[in-house]
C-alpha cells in the first residue's frame, strides 16, 4: 500500500482528502502544519507528499525546495495560490504538479498516479485470489473454480473498492459517488442493490460467500486474499 503525507491547514479539507484517499486505499499520514509534517516524514515510509502553499508555521514552497534538495519523492502543491507566479515557483522549487483550489477529488487521483508513473514507481500489481476466485483488475479478468466469470465495468470497480476495503462498512452513498458520480448519468441507490445482487449471483454459490449485507448500513467484503 503506498503512503501519502498531507500536509493541509484546513482541518475540513484535510479529513475529507484523507478519508477519500484511504478509500482508494493509500495509506495517509495527515498533518496540519509543516512541523507535524516534518516529524512525520522523518519517521514514516513516504511515498508521495500532498502539500499545501500557505500554513501557519512556515512555506510550502521552501519546504518543498528543501525535501527535494535530500529526496526523490513526488510533490503535489494543493493550494488556493491560483496566480501563474506561484505556480511558476511551485515547479521551480521542485514539486512534481500543481493543483488550485477548488479541484474535483477524480482530477486529483488521476495526477496522483501521474506523479507515480513520473518517478518510476512500479506499479503496484491489483488483485484477489483465495483459491476459488480470482480477480485480476489490471486485466479485467475473473474466474470462480473452472468458469471464466463475464463481468461488466461497473461491475469491476465495485468489487475493487470493496475488496480494498474489506476492514470497512461500504455504505451505499460511498459507493455511488466512487462509482456513479461522474458518469453524467442519475442514479440512486437500488442501482446499487441491483449492482450487488448480480455480482453475487457470479461470484457466489453455497459455500463461497463474499459480500455481506449489513442493513442499514452498507457491505462489506468477506474474503480472505492468500494472492
Amino acid at each position: 500500500m503506498r503512503s501519502i503525507l498531507l500536509i493541509e491547514d484546513d482541518r475540513a479539507l484535510n479529513s475529507g482528502l484523507t478519508y477519500d484517499l484511504e478509500i482508494e486505499n493509500y495509506k495517509v499520514y495527515p498533518a496540519f502544519t509543516l512541523g507535524e509534517g516534518i516529524g512525520l516524514l522523518e519517521k514514516e515510509q513516504i511515498d508521495l507528499i500532498l502539500l499545501d502553499g500557505n500554513l501557519p508555521d512556515g512555506d510550502g514552497f521552501d519546504f518543498c525546495r528543501a525535501v527535494k534538495s535530500e529526496r526523490d519523492i513526488p510533490i503535489i502543491f494543493l493550494t488556493a495560490r491560483d496566480m501563474d507566479q506561484d505556480e511558476m515557483r511551485g515547479f521551480d522549487c521542485g514539486a512534481d504538479d500543481y493543483i488550485t483550489k477548488p479541484f474535483k477529488m477524480p482530477i486529483l487521483h488521476r495526477r496522483i498516479l501521474a506523479a507515480f508513473r513520473k518517478s518510476g514507481a512500479k506499479e503496484e500489481h491489483t488483485g484477489y485470489d483465495d483459491g476459488y476466485l480470482k480477480i485480476d483488475f489490471d486485466k479485467l479478468t475473473a474466474v470462480r473454480g473452472e468458469e471464466t466469470l463475464s463481468m461488466t465495468p461497473t461491475e469491476y470497480k465495485i468489487l475493487r473498492l470493496l475488496i480494498a476495503n474489506s476492514d470497512k462498512v461500504m455504505t451505499k452513498c460511498v459507493l455511488l459517488e466512487k462509482i456513479w458520480d461522474n458518469s453524467g448519468n442519475f442514479v440512486d441507490e437500488h442501482a446499487v442493490a441491483v449492482n450487488i445482487n448480480r455480482l453475487r449471483k457470479k461470484i457466489e454459490d453455497t459455500g463461497h460467500e463474499y459480500i455481506k449485507t449489513l442493513y442499514g448500513m452498507g457491505y462489506q467484503w468477506k474474503g480472505r486474499n492468500k494472492a
